[in-house]
């Protein structure tokens, strides 16, 4: 039997019927004018940057279950939902081959809301990086094919990027705030949901990978015949763990590590932003780091969100109902002050009624 609490959000193919998605379109539409109006835009991409707001969101402007179609079709309304010239909010980038087009998207917006050429070169290198690390420093078996940038006039930003995994067939959602990114590499999601906490995950860009990414840097910066002979010393095929021998690395790319050693990058945010630096070369050198220095990276997974607020029975901890009540409060004015029809109100309060356990009101 299934757990309550759970937000699986399993791979569904096709696309939303276009009366659907017209609709939520629309409504998607009225609610962001609401919580822009009321809220204002930071405060707008803090809500987008929740995973439990977004989850709720998606499934009042038209999902009657949890699916990966819950982040692109989502996404995909409040492209066309949301008014730059009159809001100030734009949305670049999005599924497959569109998600490619995020940088141009970022320059010719950015324009329009008369940013600088700097704040739109940094956002441009934000965009790269959040995908960078969710492809490459988190290595969870999720791979990315949806990658969507909001920003705003005033420079902030959230992302919203979704992978799979063909294997369970499941899919995987990672949120970034501006406001919350310290450093790219530490600690830097505002959340990440999914299908379930897995026990092994290279997580690069965890606290405790600290040392391990300071001797990452320090393997790079020397010659790489140095890092060849050490790697020989210690003696390539040691045996590890069960777990741990799975990633043992067998090769190097040693032309990108030449070209790195020219680089001589300062720290693990300018090694991990170098083209042709990816998944391969990020756990190789977290192995070495490892085996050879004893520098240890995280293998704990960095999932947040697969029970959402918490499972009614406590599983694994209890709801959370002031973010329950606060989210369902939020969404529920929003709609009431949403400039559409009773009909479409009616029925998105039935939608959010829905996401609401029995015996609480709203």
């Amino acid at each position: 039997m299934q757990r309550t609490g759970i937000a699986n959000l399993p791979l569904h193919p096709g696309r939303a019927p276009r009366w659907l998605f017209t609709r939520m379109v629309k409504l998607g539409r009225a609610i962001s004018e609401v919580l822009i109006i009321e809220y204002g835009r930071d405060e707008f991409l803090r809500r987008l940057s929740d995973p439990f707001w977004f989850q709720a969101f998606s499934c009042v402007l038209g999902f009657d279950w949890p699916s990966s179609g819950t982040t692109t079709v989502t996404c995909g309304a409040l492209k066309e939902a949301i008014n730059l010239s009159e809001y100030g909010i734009a949305v670049a980038g999005g599924k497959g081959s569109v998600s490619r087009r995020t940088p141009e998207e970022i320059e010719k917006f950015g324009d329009i809301l008369s940013l600088s050429d700097g704040k739109i070169k940094s956002m441009i290198y934000a965009s790269r990086m959040t995908a960078k690390v969710d492809n490459s420093a988190i290595q969870d078996g999720y791979n990315l094919y949806h990658h969507v940038f909001i920003f705003s006039e005033d420079g902030k930003w959230v992302v919203i990027q979704q992978g799979m995994n063909e294997e369970n067939r499941y899919a995987r959602r990672y949120h970034w705030l501006s406001d919350d990114v310290k450093s790219f590499v530490e600690e830097p999601h505002s959340g990440i949901a999914g299908y379930e906490k897995k026990e092994k995950v290279l997580n690069m860009v965890a606290k405790e990978s600290e040392d391990c990414r300071k001797t990452c840097v320090d393997i790079v910066k020397e010659k790489p015949n140095k890092i060849l002979s050490s790697i020989k010393n210690f003696g390539y095929q040691k045996t590890l763990d069960k777990e741990k021998t799975l990633f043992m690395p067998v090769s190097i790319n040693w032309s990108l590590m030449k070209k790195i050693y020219d680089f001589q990058p300062r720290n693990y945010e300018e090694l991990l932003s170098i083209r042709g630096v990816g998944p391969k070369t990020v756990r190789a050198l977290a192995l070495i780091s490892d085996l050879v220095y004893g520098s240890e990276p995280s293998w704990k997974d960095p999932i947040k969100f697969t029970f959402t607020v918490g499972g009614k029975d406590g599983v694994p901890y209890p709801v959370d109902r002031k973010v329950m009540d606060e989210t369902v409060e939020i969404l529920r004015n929003s709609i009431e002050e949403a400039k559409i029809g009773n009909e479409d109100k009616l029925r998105a309060l039935r939608r959010l009624r829905r996401l609401v356990p029995k015996g609480r009101q709203i």
